[in-house]
């Protein structure tokens, strides 16, 4: 088990709900972050993304201008501005498997559905810190592994086919985070 020390990372919030927004800056000051940025929509969002460079993203799906599906996919870009490889938590109040598939194959990280609790936006972060999935690249998807056992033996149905599989190590936020205690 590893401590987290909330200090040292950069928390992007991205949601058109100001209530959402102060809840969530709420639950990351009580975790011990400082740095949180908020922004109401995707653009605006993306816009400080580019400009902060947080270290993790938590954006809501439905947003206007553009929504949090559209937020991950620009910022799965590998040629974007800022880092591709920041993890993404979505949050949403449709949590239907088909919308968790979706996110997932936007590169989305983590999906946590509303209404939130602090032990669940917790776990989230630690699972991003502690246990950072490798990215995948390949012609039509670049994000985190979109598998959670990566094992090479699995020959079932949903195995990966076609085209060449670049695996990349997704830059680990466990030593920036790790704390002295």
């Amino acid at each position: 088990m590893y401590r987290i020390d909330f200090n040292k990372l950069r928390f992007l919030i991205c949601d058109d709900n100001p209530h959402m927004r102060r809840i969530l800056r709420t639950l990351l000051h009580s975790f011990g972050a400082r740095e949180v940025y908020e922004a109401e929509d995707g653009a605006t969002a993306l816009e400080m993304y580019s400009h902060y460079v947080p270290d993790i993203v938590i954006t809501d799906w439905a947003m206007p201008i553009f929504d949090g599906l559209e937020l991950a996919q620009m910022i799965r870009q590998p040629e974007s501005k800022g880092n591709p490889y920041a993890p993404i938590i979505m949050l949403t109040g449709h949590s239907e498997k088909r919308r968790v598939t979706v996110a997932r194959d936007a590169g989305v990280t983590e999906f946590l559905a509303k209404p939130i609790s602090a032990k669940g936006l917790y776990q989230r972060i630690l699972n991003v810190v502690a246990s950072p999935r490798p990215f995948i690249k390949t012609k039509t998807y670049f994000g985190p592994d979109r598998r959670r056992n990566t094992t090479n033996t699995y020959i079932g149905p949903e195995r990966r086919v076609g085209g060449e599989v670049e695996v990349m190590q997704q830059p680990s936020l466990l030593d920036k985070a790790r704390s002295n205690v």
